[in-house]
């Protein structure tokens, strides 16, 4: 080899050099400058940091996300209006819809979060959903603009016909699709983001930083999109229209997304964190009648020591599941052998602190509920009202029956 290589030019062995250099580090340690650590390229390998990650793939996430509350938002934000004036259901059976949509959306985060961490990864979460949630535009263009899945417009004697259940069902099915679509994709985005940046490079770790920044100002404007440009065409032009641009987004973000499919990092999973919780509450409940050890280092442990969070003496009874007790092989945990031990029984101090973490954040999370309380009325009974107000612009009456304004202070 080396007789070969002293044959070729200089620019070829300075190549050949490196190449070969790559390889002798990720064979002698699997930690070379070029590796990040605890990610794959599409082809399962170690990803190069010079190859993979970075602004490029982010902003191919961040299109999905823009597109996605395009979406959502788009159909939400004035939906009350269509249930009211074209399905001609009731204002509280209508702001019931809206609301429920909304939140079951958000509820089904959940499990797609799940499904991401213990099963496909999130790369194919977000693939598989945004299909989801494009097909359920698409089928609520279709519902929008078939006559035949909508009652009759009200006659001149204010006798205005109720959507019959089988045109309420169509509905029903395909506003949920695009709920699951959600659901999956909020799970994802952001995390599948974060993957493109090595939190253990200095530089690249302050571009996460920058990355969340330009997440929320992508979420932003795509609200903003679509309480004026959507909520405007669903008025002047057609609801259907309006959704069918919503389907088109969708679409185009979906190829831009796979565009990027080399490019990307793939982080493996390590099992979903709702698990994870539920674990640790099992285990302490299974040893609720043992006493605590005197010392902190009598629990079990299975991190490394720069990977560990301390142990605290806040909610000391889920410190219970970190108790060894007899028969739990801990030998060696430290390394290969954590498989060993059985997570519903035995649980390492580190993964007891997170639980206490996520504990300490339900206050706060608690306070949101009433935020989200009034806030809902914005996009449902709020819409409603501006229905019925004067909404002209001084002399510019083609937005006279423009609603956005509303909408837009509703979420700014």
């Amino acid at each position: 080899m080396s007789s070969n290589s002293s044959q070729l030019n200089p620019s070829l062995r300075l190549f050949h050099a490196l190449t070969q250099k790559r390889v002798e580090n990720f064979w002698n340690g699997g930690k070379a400058s070029w590796m990040v650590l605890d990610a794959v390229d599409y082809k399962g390998f170690p990803a190069d940091k010079y190859k993979t990650g970075g602004w490029i793939p982010a902003a191919l996430i961040l299109v999905i996300e823009i597109c996605e509350r395009l979406s959502t938002m788009g159909i939400a934000v004035n939906l009350v209006t269509y249930l009211i004036g074209t399905m001609h259901l009731p204002s509280a059976a209508s702001a019931n819809v809206v609301t429920d949509f909304m939140g079951v959306s958000f509820m089904l985060a959940l499990f797609g979060g799940f499904l991401a961490d213990s099963f496909l990864g999130r790369f194919l979460t977000i693939a598989i959903f945004a299909v989801v949630q494009a097909m359920g535009t698409g089928m609520l263009t279709v519902a929008t603009r078939l006559t035949q899945l909508r009652p009759p417009p009200c006659t001149a004697g204010w006798e205005c016909k109720r959507a019959t259940g089988f045109q309420m069902l169509v509905f029903y099915i395909c506003l949920y699709v695009v709920a699951v679509g959600t659901g999956g994709l909020k799970s994802s985005v952001s995390g599948f983001g974060t993957d493109q940046f090595d939190e253990r490079d200095e530089r690249e770790k302050m571009q996460m930083s920058y990355f969340f920044n330009r997440f929320f100002l992508f979420i932003s404007t795509g609200t903003l999109l679509a309480v004026t440009v959507l909520v405007y065409i669903q008025d002047q032009v057609g609801r259907s229209w309006a959704y069918a641009i919503c389907c088109a987004s969708m679409a185009v973000a979906i190829l831009i997304f796979l565009t990027g499919t080399k490019r990307y990092r793939y982080k493996k999973s390590s099992g979903s964190p709702v698990v994870h919780i539920v674990q640790v509450v099992i285990a302490a409940l299974r040893k609720r009648n043992l006493d605590q050890p005197g010392s902190v280092s009598a629990l079990y442990e299975d991190q490394p020591e720069e990977n560990r969070v301390h142990h605290t003496n806040r909610l000391s009874f889920l410190d219970k599941a970190a108790i060894v007790v007899e028969g739990e092989d801990t030998n060696l945990a430290k390394g290969e052998h954590c498989s060993r031990v059985n997570p519903w029984r035995l649980c390492s101090v580190t993964r007891v602190e997170e639980v206490k973490m996520v504990v300490g954040l339900l206050p706060v999370w608690a306070t949101t509920i009433l935020f989200w309380t009034i806030y809902a009325q914005m996009i449902t009974f709020s819409v409603e009202q501006a229905t019925t107000m004067d909404r002209s612009w001084g002399g510019a009456s083609k937005f006279r029956r423009v609603r956005s304004p509303f909408s837009l202070w509703g979420q700014y």
